[in-house]
């Protein structure tokens, strides 16, 4: 390795939200019959060490197969496995959004894994074409707005948000964030670049104040009158609603005649360099089995990727909808465009 690489992986390593790696331990239950097994599988994850470790201490008591993981910033994780190479610890690599998903994919550090089990659980749209990853729990962008200013009947769609209806109403996340540039890769590969570019720019008109940072910030925004409607991540919704179950805000399921609510997932792969292939193969599919997704949908007040598991009753409360159906390996491939089209149109 020469010494620019060296520097760079220093200050990867130096980002890194942690950076030693944990170990959960496997235990040995006689009255199972469950022996401890010498086999470990290293994961990569950018989801926090809360929303993993419980799943991967229930995999080690299912299996006996120990789980080592590092936790960090998605991008500083993905630079650190290009920089390993075939010398990488890693077996698997987890992050949120289809979009970092596919980068990964695209910067060849996934193999393919198109096993049976994960067909059967997982549905095609949430899943790589070529089985580089595959989502494991799902998050829905849509809108949310004040109960005491907004009638369910006044809304509709994404587009409607557009309308002179919403003037210095609406509140968005900003353009910068992977979430609103999945949601607008969608629009383009439903609707085409011409509408969606109408569609932002009916948004950036509406605006009421510069965009949040985060969806948590748009939610604030409404409850403090600044607007009335945006648009963020059903799982934010649940944990503002879990600290105050009285606040004035509804979710409404946009699209529900047309394409359906955009939806996008956390996800992982099995990485390409992996010197425990099976292990990883065998995570993933235990992922994605219902024992797994229960767990997973209930950390974050999320809903099940595999279809056949109900969610959590807080989840289930939000009722039903039709989600789109485009497979999230686009929310990648359409991108660079989305984010062309929203500095195009002064969304920031």
């Amino acid at each position: 390795m020469d010494i620019k690489k060296i520097i760079l992986s220093t200050i990867v390593s130096s980002i890194l939200t942690v950076s030693s790696i944990t170990a959960v331990q496997a235990t040995y239950n006689s009255s199972e019959g469950q022996a401890v097994s010498d086999e470990t599988v290293t994961v990569y994850s950018s989801r926090k060490e809360h929303l993993i470790k419980p799943l991967f201490e229930a995999f080690t008591k299912d299996t006996g197969i120990k789980v080592e993981y590092l936790t960090g910033k998605g991008g500083a994780l993905i630079e650190r496995l290009k920089l390993e190479g075939d010398n990488t610890q890693a077996d698997m690599f987890m992050t949120v959004d289809a979009g970092n998903l596919w980068y990964a994919g695209s910067q060849d550090l996934f193999q393919s894994v198109q096993t049976e089990t994960i067909k059967s659980n997982i549905p095609a749209h949430l899943r790589d074409p070529k089985g580089l990853w595959t989502g494991l729990s799902v998050r829905a962008r849509t809108i949310v707005y004040s109960t005491d200013r907004v009638k369910e009947q006044d809304l509709s769609t994404y587009a409607n948000l557009a309308t002179d209806q919403w003037k210095d109403r609406l509140c968005l996340r900003t353009s910068k964030k992977v979430y609103s540039k999945s949601l607008v890769a969608s629009m383009i590969y439903n609707q085409g670049e011409d509408k969606t570019g109408d569609i932002i720019s009916g948004w950036v008109n509406n605006l009421s104040a510069t965009p949040n940072a985060k969806d948590s910030h748009v939610m604030n925004s409404i409850l403090a009158g600044q607007c009335d409607v945006g648009i963020v991540n059903t799982y934010y919704f649940g944990r503002l609603i879990a600290k105050n179950p009285h606040s004035p805000l509804k979710l409404f399921w946009a699209n529900q005649d047309t394409t359906g609510v955009h939806v996008n997932v956390s996800g992982a792969g099995v990485t390409k360099h992996a010197s425990n292939k099976e292990g990883a193969v065998q995570l993933l599919e235990w992922l994605s089995s219902a024992k797994a997704q229960v767990i997973y949908g209930s950390l974050n007040k999320e809903y099940p990727a595999n279809q056949k598991v109900a969610s959590d009753d807080v989840v289930s409360a939000w009722g039903s909808f039709k989600q789109d159906e485009m497979n999230l390996s686009q929310a990648g491939l359409l991108q660079a465009r989305a984010v062309r089209l929203m500095q195009i149109k002064g969304y920031r």
